[in-house]
């Protein structure tokens, strides 16, 4: 059997498509698949003329890549798999990104992303809801889950100290508008003293009141000490193609505020691993913090369910063996059947 050597040619984005990228490329390696990334700038998403054809190093035998890297970028007849991250060209997303960004994803990203999956020998989407977007969408075409993994020795519940004043809450993410970040002065009005909102930034000014910008978290061991200093996780997203900082903060024994919506359902339990809350629904995301914040025993309860879930559904472990299983059936396929390669003609 041939043994997979993995190449991820990955356009850095400074999103949670690097930090998928990244963590698994580390953990197939120190499975002993060896496995390299070459990091494209931004611009090779949209102007990939601009950039020099990355080349795939000799070792390798497969092809890993987003959808969204531009398919003029691939190389010549290798085995190639493609994830979906992201869900949004629905309808219901349009007003939410502007014209500008609406027309992009429309006649730029939606035709990529397309053509991506066509050429693809297999691809994975992070959720049971990317995978039925992604065929509704985009094409009709055989998809296999594999939800994203973190490492749950890293990310991990520090001890609480029981009536903290304030109760701290963080929000970490993109600050646009489909995060829902607009909903957290609205949020934090409601709920008033007492409490405290961190938010990454550099976005200072953008949150009144008893706010506090900790800015960009450059690494890994900067979201971990951010997860653990903090009470919750609000997250008011209207749209995720996933939700790592939702696995993450489980992970850290911190119970998430977010909104009920797929595939975030996926990840959280409504009451047993954090609260879901109707979109947009400012009042219950208030209600559900101050839940929080005055029941001792659900709280502590939250926190030990979070930590467990994220254990048993979301490790890094699992991923890895789940892409090392798909990569060597490929590779078995393509001994065994002559599969087919992605030409780019």
């Amino acid at each position: 059997m041939i043994t997979p050597a993995v190449w991820f040619p990955t356009v850095r984005t400074g999103t949670g498509t690097d930090v998928f990228t990244r963590t698994l490329a580390d953990n197939l390696n120190a499975r002993g698949v060896r496995a390299e990334i070459t990091w494209l700038p931004h611009r090779a998403e949209y102007c990939p003329w601009s950039v020099r054809h990355p080349q795939a190093p000799d070792w390798s035998n497969i092809v890993h890549a987003n959808t969204w890297l531009n398919w003029r970028l691939l190389p010549k007849d290798m085995p190639l798999v493609v994830t979906v991250h992201h869900t949004v060209h629905r309808p219901e997303l349009r007003k939410q990104k502007g014209i500008l960004r609406a027309l992009y994803h429309q006649f730029w990203i939606a035709p990529n992303e397309r053509r991506m999956l066509r050429l693809a020998n297999q691809a994975t989407t992070v959720s049971e809801f990317a995978a039925d977007a992604t065929r509704k969408d985009l094409v009709d075409h055989p998809i296999r889950v594999i939800y994203n993994g973190i490492d749950t020795d890293r990310f991990f519940p520090k001890p609480k100290d029981e009536g903290n004043e304030p109760f701290r809450l963080l929000y970490v993410g993109s600050w646009i508008s489909r995060k829902g970040v607009d909903l957290l002065q609205p949020i934090m009005r409601k709920l008033g003293p007492g409490f405290e909102l961190l938010y990454t930034g550099p976005q200072e000014g953008r949150v009144k009141g008893n706010t506090r910008d900790i800015g960009h978290l450059a690494n890994e061991e900067q979201v971990v000490q951010a997860l653990q200093d903090a009470d919750v996780l609000l997250f008011p997203s209207r749209s995720e193609g996933f939700g790592l900082v939702i696995v993450e903060a489980m992970a850290s024994g911190l119970p998430v505020v977010t909104s009920e919506i797929a595939p975030i359902t996926e990840i959280i339990r409504n009451g047993v691993d954090g609260f879901l809350c109707p979109v947009n629904d400012t009042d219950e995301f208030a209600r559900a913090i101050r839940r929080l914040k005055e029941d001792s025993q659900q709280y502590k309860q939250i926190r030990k369910s979070g930590r467990k879930r994220a254990l048993d559904r979301f490790s890094v472990d699992t991923m890895t063996k789940q892409y090392v299983e798909l990569y060597s059936n490929m590779l078995a396929s393509a001994q065994n059947e002559e599969v087919r390669l992605a030409p780019l003609a």
